[in-house]
């Protein structure tokens, strides 16, 4: 591939709803620009970006892919994302490096969550963008529809380019709105210039009465004179369009048919001619030796630096680290300083990635996107520079998982392969996380949702010949008492030669600190229990405090002190103080009003107004305390509420069914509260077996 320089690139990103089409846009793009001879079909599994096996077997995308089209002398790099909402991880990495956007919307289907999730996104990132209707092809399609639907959330900024024609329910043509012309496509491919048909005018009317409005709001002059009846001339609008569409406030809506390859040639010429290059941007990291902001600005003649915003583990290509320069030129055996790390790079040879083919190039010029080979250090979020000018970039904020499972290695002895996989897996995705429970002897797999496990599992059964079950995870219960008890335990054994004694007695109450698992005094008078026998004592309660007498979990919140007791000057040991200890203990802790206490996380809901009283409703069952409600923009509500830990298994599910996708949740850990008696009861029975272990 040849080298592009700055100003001849630009770094597209496609978001919208899962299912809209943006993997075949990429297909129409690679056909129309003769990267490919024929398209590839999701169905078929043969497209460019979607490669992955799980990919291929589900028919929706799972990892974000980057695609290089070259347009006459331009070189888009289409980065591809998932449209589904548990890999959005995937939609961040790629937004952060990412100049604009186009976001994708299916015709037919309309507006929906997915669409309104992408422009929050641009939002967030300060990307200009496009709108692409597709499946214009589709006699259900309305084109119409989704411009004022459009305007209608975002407003005027919303500029309709173009218009479709349709005859006797087939996509022949479009009308073009700036120049109110008509254009058909010919059996050949081509395009012929028509008359605009008498049935578009009054859609024609409409939409460029939306371009012209949008135009008039980007400069108070426009404004007056669109105010006064004058009309704009063409090279007006085209100059007010290629200002206002790189700075986003005027947002251009396009269409066409992915399928038919129509539409996609105007917009491949509109995203050069519109949106902006890396050469308009700006890029800013700190220089770890001053501590200065070091503005890198897609600069070729500063010195090198790179941020690595991805990373494919794959058991048949490797490893790649794929990057965005942010200064300077790459080239082939630089050497590069990992500041993170604290190491040097040799970064060998350099890769364009299309899809998941690597081609080789010489350099790589500030702004472009491309891939290093097996990096043994550099992970994702890590930035690269040259050891004279240690540079570092600010690293990409990824979701949370809150969503977890417990998992099993389905065959004995594959435990250490499962970690092994799971590290390449964690280092490709950042949003999965492999925990070790140990507290509670289980290992958890948290993820966006229940799907994000699934492939999990899946991907290490296909790549790694690896199998796993998932299954509900352990609660973290807690144990205490609620009353005082005083008790007296004397452990006595003769054995021929020395014996064991050992006497004591206590008292067990709440300590009132559920934050230590118990507290230990003695107030022994008179040396009824010699002091050096203390320590023993307290070993004992130590040790009994792990494994609780009502249900085996952990004890916190007790006070225990030793006040009486007896000994023999040669039978007495330690290990037998140790003994009468624990058993005091068990006895101690049963006749105290034992109860289960559960771990209460604090919630956070986030979701449009309409779905509030679902999930309040939904939260009541879930034996939750709705604490309070907060306005956020957008007509959002963020619900606050305590809800206990165990209620929340599935919650990532539900919550989107609720709400159609919309919503989203977070939580943390508050504080241990008394279980209900039935969920105690419960508990108790079902860890019946566990006590007898531990005897």
């Amino acid at each position: 591939m040849n080298v592009y320089t700055t100003d001849k690139i630009r770094n597209v990103a496609l978001f919208g709803h899962g299912g809209c089409g943006k993997t075949s846009l990429v297909e129409a793009m690679a056909y129309l620009s003769g990267l490919t001879t024929r398209m590839g079909k999701v169905a078929d599994g043969n497209t460019i970006s979607d490669y992955d096996k799980e990919e291929t077997k589900r028919q929706f995308s799972i990892n974000a892919s980057v695609v290089p089209i070259l347009w006459e002398d331009t070189k888009i790099n289409i980065l591809d994302t998932p449209g589904y909402f548990d890999f959005a991880g995937e939609v961040e990495e790629i937004a952060a490096v990412a100049d604009a956007a186009i976001i994708v919307v299916s015709g037919k289907a309309g507006i929906e969550v997915g669409t309104k999730r992408a422009w929050e996104i641009c939002e967030k990132y300060k990307l200009p963008r496009m709108v692409f209707v597709t499946d214009m092809d589709i006699d259900e399609a309305s084109y119409r529809q989704v411009v004022e639907d459009l305007q209608e959330l975002y407003g005027k900024k919303i500029a309709p380019f173009h218009l479709p024609i349709r005859e006797n329910g087939v996509f022949v043509g479009y009308v073009n709105v700036l120049q109110q012309r008509a254009k058909r496509w010919t059996d050949k491919g081509g395009i012929e210039k028509s008359d605009v048909p008498d049935y578009s005018k009054e859609n024609l009317d409409i939409c460029r009465e939306a371009l012209m409005e949008a135009v008039a709001e980007t400069s108070e002059e426009f404004m007056d004179r669109y105010f006064g009846g004058e009309e704009f001339s063409e090279d007006e609008i085209r100059q007010a369009l290629r200002v206002n569409v790189a700075d986003g406030s005027i947002i251009p809506v396009l269409m066409g048919s992915n399928i038919m390859a129509r539409g996609v040639y105007t917009l491949l010429v509109d995203i050069v001619k519109y949106l902006p290059g890396p050469d308009k941007k700006t890029c800013a990291g700190i220089n770890a030796k001053t501590n200065e902001v070091y503005q890198a600005d897609y600069n070729f003649a500063k010195p090198k630096s790179a941020y690595v915003f991805k990373t494919i583990v794959d058991p048949f290509i490797g490893k790649y680290s794929l990057i965005k320069v942010n200064s300077g030129v790459l080239k082939t055996d630089d050497v590069l300083y990992n500041y993170h790390k604290g190491v040097e790079e040799k970064i060998g040879k350099l890769y364009v990635l299309r899809g998941n083919k690597a081609e080789e190039v010489k350099e790589l010029h500030a702004g472009d996107i491309g891939a290093l080979a097996k990096l043994s250090n550099t992970e994702t979020t890590d930035s690269l520079s040259t050891k004279a000018n240690p540079i570092l970039y600010i690293r990409t904020s990824m979701p949370t998982p809150y969503t977890y499972m417990r998992y099993r290695a389905k065959n004995k002895g594959d435990e250490d392969k499962i970690s092994q996989a799971l590290q390449k897996l964690t280092m490709e995705d950042l949003t999965l996380k492999n925990v070790n429970d140990s507290e509670n002897g289980q290992t958890l797999l948290y993820g966006i949702g229940e799907q994000h496990l699934e492939i999990v599992v899946s991907k290490l059964l296909n790549k790694y010949k690896i199998e796993i079950e998932l299954s509900r995870p352990k609660v973290a219960f807690r144990e205490t008492i609620r009353k005082k008890s005083d008790v007296e335990s004397k452990y006595k054994k003769q054995s021929g030669g020395h014996g064991q004694y050992g006497h004591v007695k206590m008292t067990f109450e709440p300590s009132g600190n559920l934050e230590e698992a118990y507290e230990f005094d003695q107030i022994v008078v008179g040396g009824a229990v010699p002091k050096n026998y203390f320590p023993a004592v307290e070993k004992g309660v130590q040790e009994a405090v792990l494994r609780g007498p009502l249900a085996a979990y952990p004890v916190v919140g007790v006070k225990a002190v030793l006040y009486d007791g007896s000994y023999h000057p040669v039978d007495s040991s330690e290990m037998a103080f140790k003994t009468a200890s624990r058993q005091a203990f068990k006895k101690g802790f049963l006749e105290a009003s034992p109860v289960l206490l559960e771990p209460i996380v604090s919630l956070k809901v986030v979701a449009p107004d309409t779905f509030t009283g679902d999930i309040m409703g939904d939260l009541n069952k879930r034996r939750g305390r709705v604490l309070g409600m907060n306005p956020i923009d957008g007509g959002k509500q963020e619900i606050v509420a305590d809800v206990p830990s165990m209620e929340l298994f599935g919650y990532n599910t539900d919550l989107r069914s609720m709400t159609g996708g919309a919503g989203d949740f977070s939580y943390e850990f508050a504080r241990y509260e008394q279980a209900p008696s039935d969920i105690q009861e419960k508990e108790v029975q079902a860890r019946a077996n566990k006590l007898d272990g531990a005897e």
